[in-house]
């Protein structure tokens, strides 16, 4: 394995690569945002350590996103429902607040149990 940096690449040289790399390391995301995010890295001076970690974190961030939606693809949902269309105001005795703190999923992680009273919605 050659771990030895490759100085004589051309600006044109190191996207190819960089782009070779990614489709075969199947790394969509580094392979769309790599550009955009390497110009951003040399105008704000970004060091090549926080360069790497905003490629990473973006692969990361987008796998996620992925694999959630395709969960709920394969859950087969009759209709599609989330927290970000709920409508508030449809009834006013749901307290955006508590909502909103139950979806952080903290009472989950701390074992706490959760019992929801009422005619659900069908709407």
């Amino acid at each position: 394995m050659n771990t030895k940096p490759r100085h004589g690449l051309t600006e044109q040289a190191a996207d190819a690569a960089v782009e070779q790399a990614c489709r075969m390391l199947r790394l969509p995301t580094i392979r769309t945002q790599f550009p955009d995010l390497a110009e951003a890295a040399a105008r704000e001076q970004m060091s090549y350590r926080a360069f790497l970690a905003e490629l990473l974190m973006a692969e990361c961030d987008d796998r996620a996103r992925r694999r959630s939606e395709r969960r709920i693809k394969a859950a087969g949902f009759p209709r599609e429902k989330s927290l970000r269309t709920f409508d508030f105001d449809a009834n006013p005795s749901v307290d955006p607040a508590v909502i909103h703190t139950l979806a952080t999923c903290d009472w989950v992680k701390k074992g706490l149990p959760l019992c929801l009273i009422g005619d659900p919605s069908h709407g």
